[in-house]
């Protein structure tokens, strides 16, 4: 079996982290390649690192059985943007707050990794969204949280005209709309009111961002809809962005056109953790905060 090693180079937490997975590594006799830039970290530190296992960042995701991501869940989100339709099963290393994506704790990396070498672990499949805009010709938005089009600075609300599979559904009055995979329901969606969905339901969350009426509720769609927007508004522009990470900024009417993508990311869990035990450590859920100390 075959790792790659990529991650945040921000996060001081790197350096020692990387060198645990190394020595578990060697120790089992398994083929890796890393991120040169984290090898200068790593030799800079007093790891050493054979030159053969040096490789740019890109060579760390072709050609292996699994990615190893250090960070946070924006690094996650950008390695599955770098892997895309390869579809190579990706295990988070969280060095961040949060961690959804990234949901193993580093103390607990060494263990994961033994049981990833008995085959003591599960491949969860992730929806992924895809976006295109005849305002933006020749480009495609893809996105594991999510997909939003909202007013980009301009102070006043935007009407979203919503369409699904060519039937007309809604139009929207606020400062935007989120279209989100299961993945993304604990995302920004969750933030506006948006339902936690489990994430592997085949479902496409519909969020509005501040609606202007109370009538304006979130919408849950199934994932082979495609889902039409056409953002109305008097500003010069709108934007459209996936996953906080890829953004277009273009003039109004803008149209969205949102269907699932051919492919899905991959993810690595542990065989005894569920997503319901994710959801309790990282949103405190179901806990009584009059009983918290």
């Amino acid at each position: 079996m075959k790792f790659g090693v990529i991650g945040n180079l921000n996060k001081p937490e790197l350096t020692e982290a990387v060198s645990l997975l190394i020595a578990e590594l060697e120790r089992s006799k398994m083929d890796y390649t890393i991120d040169s830039r984290i090898v200068k970290l790593l030799i800079k530190s007093g790891t050493k690192v054979k030159s053969k296992h040096s490789v740019p960042q890109k060579e760390c995701i072709k050609n292996v059985d699994m990615v190893v991501a250090f960070g946070g869940d924006g690094t996650m989100l950008s390695t599955a943007r770098a892997v895309g339709s390869r579809e190579i099963p990706i295990l988070g290393i969280n060095l961040g707050k949060l961690g959804f994506l990234a949901e193993l704790a580093p103390q607990e990396m060494q263990e994961a990794i033994r049981e990833i070498l008995n085959k003591r672990y599960v491949v969860e499949e992730r929806l992924v969204l895809q976006g295109t805009s005849r305002n933006v010709p020749n480009r495609m938005f893809y996105a594991v949280n999510d997909i939003v089009v909202d007013k980009s600075g301009y102070s006043r609300v935007i009407d979203l005209e919503t369409h699904i599979d060519g039937a007309y559904a809604v139009s929207y009055r606020g400062d935007g709309l989120i279209i989100s995979t299961p993945t993304g329901s604990t995302a920004y969606a969750l933030s506006n009111g948006g339902p936690i969905v489990t994430p592997t339901s085949n479902a496409i969350g519909i969020t509005p961002i501040a609606p202007h009426t109370l009538s304006g509720r979130p919408l849950v769609v199934p994932d082979g809809s495609t889902i039409r927007v056409v953002a109305h508004a008097d500003s010069d522009q709108v934007m459209i962005s996936a996953d906080g990470q890829e953004e277009a900024l273009v003039k109004p009417p803008a149209e969205l056109l949102v269907k699932k993508a051919d492919y899905k990311v991959k993810l690595v869990k542990r065989a005894n953790r569920s997503y319901f035990d994710v959801l309790r450590a990282k949103l405190l859920w179901g806990v009584d905060p009059r009983f918290m100390q």
